[in-house]
């Protein structure tokens, strides 16, 4: 087990020594400059008025189809936004919808319609994922009139040159330190849904707050790896409307980084007693992200209190923030931010305690950075779907 040192220089409470014994050295620094890395981005979209500008005339059309869409992680930046989005709008005919890449590659006839106007937003650490090229490709194949803006970390990436090379599409680059070294997406993850949340909702008071917040949860990292360490064999993240993405992400971060050791899952509050509860067990942790809406955290502190009246599961936490930050004026929509860097950093210190590298921790390479693997076959509408 990796120890705490007293040296002032550390990242998530351990020194550059430890993690490098850890192999842990990408992830930690990943995790803790995630709101440092907010504020740049925001500063770069700000500057950037072409994009700006362009972006405001797709959603000035009437009728528009806006599909956030990614694979794995990149698909959940979709999930957990699009509750928020959908809200606000400007036209009751637009329709913002959220589909994976991996949908949209093996259905595109179920998914890509070609009687809409359509807005592809595709998400992409490396932009390399075989799926995230050809989603695109086959949207161009598929809808007439189809733009793009694509958000990725990585310049190089092959999604990132197809948007360069389409005559409506925007490619939105975010800053180098996001394009995550690590297995694990954390830093690109935030980054790609923060630049979407702030092209539909940009608001200043949310984002200081909301890294305010961050910075006072990175400094209490000891607490945080306290509970990590807490014994487990599975482990549940429940979450309501948007924050149910973000559960889903923080299920799979979590699996990743144990490798696969600590069985985890997700649900809504409302949704996990329907079958889902039946996980709980005495080796199970059940962590519920709560609201801040007030109508909404009645039901994910109505099933804190059921799980914990259970008394079968191991420990169960209803995470919440200090209200000294600001935390509780946060819409879900940023306090999401938050609460994915706390799980990222337990499911961090529990790869350390199970002396697993959180920045490699499938060495073997069944599973990979960028997925490999997958054979794309050409698509070739029949007549119905022509019609």
């Amino acid at each position: 087990m990796v120890a705490y040192s007293l040296s002032n220089s550390t990242t998530l409470g351990l020194t550059a020594a430890c993690l490098s014994e850890a192999a842990a050295e990408w992830t930690a620094r990943e995790i803790a400059q995630q709101p440092s890395i907010w504020q740049q981005i925001v500063s770069q979209i700000n500057a950037d008025t072409e994009l700006s500008q362009w972006f405001r005339v797709q959603l000035a059309e009437p009728g528009l189809r806006i599909i956030l869409t990614g694979a794995g992680t990149s698909a959940y930046i979709g999930q957990a936004l699009l509750p928020a989005l959908s809200v606000g709008l400007p036209h009751p005919t637009q329709r913002l919808e959220a589909i994976s890449t991996t949908d949209l590659v093996s259905n595109p006839a179920q998914y890509l319609q070609a009687q809409y106007p359509t807005l592809l937003i595709s998400y992409g650490r490396s932009g390399n994922s075989p799926e995230s090229l050809k989603t695109t490709e086959l949207a161009d194949q598929l809808v007439p009139d189809c733009r793009h803006l694509i958000i990725t970390c990585n310049a190089a990436g092959r999604l990132a040159q197809y948007g360069q090379n389409h005559r409506q599409s925007k490619v939105l680059q975010l800053p180098d330190a996001c394009h995550d070294r690590s297995f694990a997406m954390t830093s690109s993850f935030t980054g790609m849904y923060l630049a979407t949340l702030w092209l539909f909702q940009p608001e200043q008071s949310q984002l200081s707050k909301t890294i305010d917040v961050t910075k006072q949860l990175l400094s209490q990292s000891a607490a945080v790896r306290a509970e990590a360490e807490l014994p487990a064999e599975r482990v549940v993240f429940v979450g309501s409307g948007g924050l149910a993405g973000i559960a889903r992400e923080a299920a799979l971060k979590y699996l990743e980084l144990t490798a696969g050791q600590i069985s985890s899952f997700y649900e809504s509050s409302l949704g996990f007693r329907h079958g889902p509860k039946s996980v709980v067990n005495a080796q199970t942790q059940v962590f519920i992200l709560r609201s801040n809406d007030p109508y909404t955290a009645k039901y994910d502190v109505d099933l804190y209190e059921e799980v914990h009246r259970d008394r079968r599961a191991a420990y169960t936490r209803l995470v919440k923030f200090d209200s000294c930050c600001g935390a509780d004026s946060l819409a879900d929509a940023w306090l999401a931010l938050p609460l994915i860097v706390y799980c990222q950093t337990l499911a961090f210190f529990k790869a350390l305690q199970l002396q697993i590298s959180p920045d490699n921790p499938c060495p073997t390479g069944e599973v990979n950075r960028v997925v490999q693997g997958v054979t794309l076959y050409p698509f070739a509408p029949t007549l119905t779907e022509r019609a």
